[in-house]
């Protein structure tokens, strides 16, 4: 397909965007077997070519601790061979997934004889900014490709190396496979001027999501002329009632938090019924600070503890993505579910409770895109779900929320059959 080159601000851009258009075309209507066999040959080539993508994380990684990232981020920016192995996995799993489109998402007649059936399609041009996490450069590919959608990244200049070497690998695989390599475009300048400029990219980009922190999603959010869908910011929640299994509360709270404390569906914030408190706060904390966490508690928590950090009100609802965790004691369940509603950033909130009523209250109550009862909050997330992988977390209403899979990057048309009606 042939695009009229039309003039531009920025004519890398536009190159890109009619790149992705030319793609978009051949993506929208390729076949089950086609989309299958890319992402079989990518995901090979993932690991065959790992010690490639390896080399340009480690410069990567050595620049970001050069700087004084955060040992958080730095994990998030880390790769390794294992790594590589899960993101070479997780296409596969898309690969097996049943393909989105062309589904009948609903069939009717009319009475003037016009059959209407509902049926997916593609989104179209997929635009995507990220920041720090690699793997999101595949996972990013995996689910655009598997659902006839091409993609334009924007990554941080943080990862740009290791970006590129994985875009490199994946485009050549798509290409020796005789698949359109365009379905993946990276933009390689990492500039602030270009991420604007990019936002503005509509006529070429039908959907943008971004990926990171409140400041880039905020940012987005404001100064995009595409379609946004937020996602990310997770000031996550873990309530502990007062008929808790304290065992099982502390178990999951170490989880929540410790696994990966970089990452947006960590725990950030603890709540504790008053009536467990006195048990549930020197355990809790005892083993938060054992493993090197920071506590900030409220003033009846640092009676309890009085080891743990004074919190203040910005404590509340503070994303920290570090070793940092407050810590609220309440008087009941409704001044819990009030609370997390207050702070929540819809992502992921959790209840520890042995009461069915309160486990039902929360799930009914909490305004979030995932709300869990005895479990971990760190379940929130593509892979886990089933998914295969993900393009991220929305925590918005419209259209898509929670991790968004291969349905979620699906829009729908209608398809209208007669034999001869006009409107009267």
């Amino acid at each position: 397909m042939e695009i009229e080159i039309i003039s531009s601000q920025d004519e890398y851009l536009t190159g890109l965007g009619q790149r992705a258009k030319a793609a978009e075309v051949l993506l929208r209507t390729m076949s089950d077997e086609d989309k299958k066999k890319g992402l079989v040959a990518a995901a090979a080539a993932l690991t065959e070519k790992a010690a490639e993508i390896l080399k340009a994380n480690s410069e990567d990684v050595a620049e970001a601790e050069k700087n004084g990232m955060r040992a958080s981020m730095v994990d998030r920016l880390r790769l390794s061979e294992e790594r590589i192995a899960g993101m070479s996995e997780g296409l596969i799993q898309v690969s097996e997934l049943p393909d989105p489109v062309g589904t009948v998402l609903e069939e009717f007649d009319r009475p003037n004889g016009l059959k209407i059936q509902k049926v997916s399609v593609p989104m179209g041009v997929i635009g995507i900014i990220y920041e720090s996490r690699p793997n999101v450069t595949a996972d990013a590919f995996a689910l655009t490709f598997r659902s006839g959608n091409a993609v334009i990244l924007k990554g941080g200049s943080d990862a740009i190396r290791s970006n590129k070497a994985i875009v490199a690998v994946i485009r050549d695989a798509l290409e020796e496979a005789g698949l359109p390599k365009d379905a993946l475009l990276l933009i390689e300048k990492t500039d602030r001027e270009t991420t604007g400029k990019f936002m503005k990219l509509r006529q070429y980009v039908d959907l943008l999501i971004p990926r990171g922190g409140a400041g880039l999603i905020r940012a987005t959010v404001e100064n995009s002329t595409i379609p946004v869908i937020e996602t990310g910011i997770g000031n996550c929640h873990v309530y502990v009632d007062k008929a808790a299994d304290l065992e099982m509360a502390v178990k999951i709270i170490h989880n929540a938090k410790c696994q990966r404390m970089g990452v947006c569906n960590a725990c950030e914030s603890l709540v504790i019924h008053r009536e467990i408190a006195d048990r549930a706060v020197p355990a809790i904390f005892g083993d938060l600070a054992g493993s090197g966490i920071e506590v900030r508690g409220d003033a009846s928590a640092l009676i309890l503890s009085p080891d743990m950090k004074a919190a203040t009100d910005d404590d509340w609802g503070t994303e920290y993505g570090d070793a940092i965790i407050s810590l609220k004691i309440v008087d009941s369940l409704d001044e819990a579910i009030a609370h997390i509603n207050r702070y929540t950033t819809h992502h992921s909130e959790a209840i520890v409770t042995a009461d069915d009523e309160s486990a039902v209250r929360f799930l009914n109550e909490i305004d979030a895109a995932a709300v869990y009862v005895n479990a971990s909050t760190r379940f929130t997330d593509g892979f886990e779900f089933g998914f295969g992988a993900e393009i991220g977390i929305s925590t918005q209403k419209l259209h898509a929320r929670g991790p968004m899979g291969l349905r979620e990057l699906t829009s729908y048309k209608y398809e209208i059959r007669g034999n001869g009606q006009v409107r009267g």
